[in-house]
């Protein structure tokens, strides 16, 4: 075959919530004459090696194992992924290969490896599959996904709900499936949970499975790069202010830098104070480094991210991608640059008054600002143990 007759247009369904994303598989089956599902089942892995499954809208096509690759179960899919890729690819029978992910495996792990490929695959969809009633006890769940049975590699340190917020986060189409779509006779999504789920994923699709046109949605094209960026901590495309059904968005933007002490002290309370938080922020003994927060379930992992524009060489800035440069040039600062601080705060019930008040009292002081850069260094740091551990 050549041209548009080998191309063979890929679309990735992930979730931690299995009956959901099963019941959005057999949805896109039905409704894509000539689609195929390709699944991975992690579970196996106890037995050395990855299951694979093959299978259309009238059932299994085939089936495999993909041995384990250095006792990782996650390094097996992404070895043996392509490669069945292609071979669906060369049989010329598929309109739609649809990549089923096994339950904790992110998307965004999964997306580049599937682009970078290139022809005869074309990565076009990426999809999270939700029961809207299940976000924020996923949310909310801070087993580790080790004690839950979900951890794709032996040093897997992921938790339940930071693993479905970046599932959440990085796909443009979310599948709604309701309970009763699930084969479940759970609780049925209120208003709040429809907006705490809004609030979440406010750049994505939401398609009701129900009604036939995930399918289509998934055949529209996906941009790689543009995803990476868009949940990047130095470009990352945080929700806005918002207050609906009970759920509500609080957006946290400042210039001056955080006491490394007094933030430190206050880590507990402001982790504990939404269902999902994130952005970046800086530090006054760390001038030049862009940390990112990242929270959810009542955890909290704070990284560097790197150096932040204004503390690079003016030669340096041609190797930065063109989206982190206009996301700092947007709200540049003339003494600090793109150097701000930046968190959203997601939850029902969100006491925005009292965050407000705590994150502001961890600000340096008008004193400790004018003392200038020289003083700062000199403040506790408070955060080498997170960002510096020791090995």
């Amino acid at each position: 075959m050549s041209g548009d007759q080998a191309r063979l247009p890929v679309a990735i369904v992930g979730g931690l919530h299995a009956d959901a994303r099963r019941a959005a598989v057999e949805e896109i089956l039905r409704t894509v004459p000539g689609s195929v599902a390709l699944h991975h089942d992690l579970t196996s892995a106890v037995d050395s090696a990855v299951h694979r499954t093959v299978r259309d809208a009238d059932g299994l096509l085939g089936s495999g194992n993909a041995p384990l690759v250095n006792d990782c179960a996650c390094c097996a899919l992404r070895e043996d992924l392509v490669p069945e890729l292609l071979r669906l690819a060369e049989a010329g029978r598929h309109r739609l290969a649809v990549v089923e992910l096994w339950d904790s495996v992110e998307p965004q792990g999964m997306a580049p490896v599937i682009a970078a490929a290139g022809a005869p695959l074309a990565l076009t969809g990426v999809a999270t599959a939700v029961d809207p009633a299940l976000v924020l006890p996923y949310l909310s769940n801070s087993d580790d996904l080790a004690d839950a049975g979900l951890a794709a590699a032996p040093t897997d340190q992921r938790t339940v709900a930071d693993t479905f917020a970046r599932q959440l986060e990085y796909p443009t189409v979310i599948a709604l499936v309701e309970g009763s779509l699930c084969g479940e006779d759970g609780e049925v999504a209120d208003e709040t949970d429809h907006a705490l789920l809004a609030q979440l994923t406010p750049g994505a699709r939401k398609i009701r499975v129900a009604g036939g046109a995930l399918g289509a949605a998934l055949l529209a094209g996906f941009d790689v790069a543009a995803a990476a960026a868009r949940v990047h901590p130095a470009c990352a495309l945080l929700p806005q202010e918002c207050d609906e059904h009970g759920a509500s968005t609080f957006v946290w933007r400042r210039e001056r830098p955080f006491h490394p002490q007094r933030l430190y002290t206050a880590l507990e309370d402001l982790t504990c104070a939404a269902a999902r938080s994130r952005g970046r922020f800086w530090l006054a003994d760390r001038p030049d480094t862009l940390l990112s927060w990242d929270a959810a379930g009542g955890a909290l992992c704070v990284e560097s991210a790197g150096p932040w524009l204004a503390a690079l060489p003016d030669a340096a800035w041609e190797m930065v991608p063109a989206e982190r440069r206009l996301a700092a040039s947007v709200d540049w600062h003339p003494e600090h640059g793109d150097r701000c601080q930046y968190l959203t705060f997601i939850s029902p019930g969100l006491d925005r008054d009292g965050l407000s008040a705590l994150l502001d009292s961890c600000l340096l002081t008008d004193d400790e600002y004018t003392a200038g850069r020289d003083r700062w260094r000199q403040l506790p740091h408070a955060f080498d143990d997170l960002l510096d551990p020791v090995t």
